[in-house]
């Protein structure tokens, strides 16, 4: 079997793990969620006013301060949504997965033993020990 074969083996293991079922659920969740895209939609409208009213040569720093507060209260309503809080849980959860076999990839290509190299359990500071960055 070929390494690109493995790999999509692996990549066939990681869909079937309960953690990226999790992040598929909920970035699916995210996507058809009408209120939340909305809001979305309205944070990308009031950021490119925001860069449309930074890029103009006489500023009028009272609507960019006006701009900048809808922006900072849209992106809160977005990010403390039920669905954006699920989904960043779990993508957290896919990250640190994804860290985990990155850091095991790095250990066989440094020569450790794939069947018993180990992921160090926290950082300690010093690159010489380290697999590979969290």
């Amino acid at each position: 079997m070929s390494i690109i074969e493995m790999t999509r083996k692996l990549g066939a293991a990681i869909q079937q793990d309960e953690r990226y079922i999790r992040y598929a659920k909920a970035k699916l969740a995210n996507d058809n969620d009408e209120e939340l895209q909305k809001a979305i939609g309205e944070f990308n409208l009031i950021r490119m006013q925001m860069d449309g009213e930074l890029s103009n040569e006489e500023r009028d720093e009272e609507k960019i301060k006006e701009l900048n507060e809808k922006l900072r209260n849209v992106y809160s309503s977005i990010m403390s949504s039920n669905a954006m809080v699920e989904y960043n849980t779990a993508k957290v959860e896919v990250d640190k997965m994804m860290n985990e076999v990155n850091t095991l990839l790095s250990l066989c290509l440094e020569g450790e033993d794939p069947e018993t190299c180990e992921i160090p359990a926290a950082c300690t500071g010093s690159c010489s020990t380290c697999g590979g960055c969290h």
